[in-house]
């Protein structure tokens, strides 16, 4: 009992959620939708644009299978009313089991049309493509002429300019060699104008030292002199004043032995 009311509550809110109140007593094969119209309608209107009308018959498929739903769901609220619950609700289910078959039959038979035509659309997309390469294959055997005949002309230029660079090379080696050649002589005078630098300057330090040498002798030879000078000035002074001393010892003695 308690099942019983639990589905039948259930009946009631999915009930609740469409926008008309239902009518037990009505039937519901004036389909009560307002949705399921609305996508009928939408449908029809999709279908101008569908060649094959596989859209329109996918969406007239889905609405049949709301209806079914929503027919089942209106039964089985009604079989709760019903003496016969459980005869009832078996036979709802019979009936939309049968309804879903066939839903299902039509849906099988709608997809094996729709692969079918996807296979005939890639089977034709394929032919296309083989036919519009088969119709550049003169551009494409031109452009891969002119690109074999580009590769070999750089090939060709590769070769030349190979060739003049062997033929070129000899040239090349006297020229470096006439260049190393300046060049060492260039470091050869830069070395020997080195070297005189350091000797001009050794030699300049040379004879500033004999220079200072022979200033230095010089200087001490007129000491010398000078030395030499002043002793014998001394000395003349000294034999001067004692000769002096001698004549005047002289004259005194000489005074002493003349008579009185």
């Amino acid at each position: 009992m308690v099942a019983v009311l639990a589905c039948a509550g259930f009946v009631h809110g999915a009930m609740a959620q469409t926008p008309k109140p239902i009518n037990p007593g009505t039937s519901v094969t004036e389909s009560p939708l307002d949705n399921a119209s609305a996508t009928g309608a939408n449908a029809a209107n999709a279908a101008d644009a569908d060649t094959n009308g596989f859209g329109a018959r996918q969406k007239a498929l889905d609405v049949r299978s709301e209806e079914n739903n929503y027919r089942y769901a209106v039964k089985q609220h009604d079989c709760y009313s019903n003496f016969f619950v459980n005869h009832c609700l078996n036979a709802a289910r019979a009936e939309k089991r049968d309804v879903s078959q066939q839903i299902r039959k039509e849906q099988l038979a709608l997809d094996d049309e729709q692969r079918l035509q996807h296979a005939q659309q890639r089977d034709q997309q394929t032919a296309i493509k083989r036919a519009q390469y088969e119709a550049e294959a003169p551009q494409r055997a031109a452009s891969e002429k002119a690109s074999a005949e580009s590769f070999a002309e750089k090939q060709r230029q590769n070769a030349l300019s190979e060739a003049q660079r062997k033929a070129e090379a000899p040239q090349r080696a006297q020229n470096q060699a006439d260049y190393d050649r300046k060049q060492a002589d260039y470091q050869k005078k830069l070395d020997d104008a080195a070297a005189r630098g350091v000797q001009d300057a050794r030699n300049r330090d040379e004879k500033a030292a004999r220079f200072e040498a022979k200033q230095r002798d010089a200087a001490e030879h007129q000491a010398e002199v000078q030395a030499r000078q002043k002793e014998a000035a001394v000395k003349q002074q000294q034999r001067a004043q004692q000769e002096a001393a001698d004549r005047a010892h002289q004259e005194q003695l000489k005074q002493q032995q003349q008579p009185k």
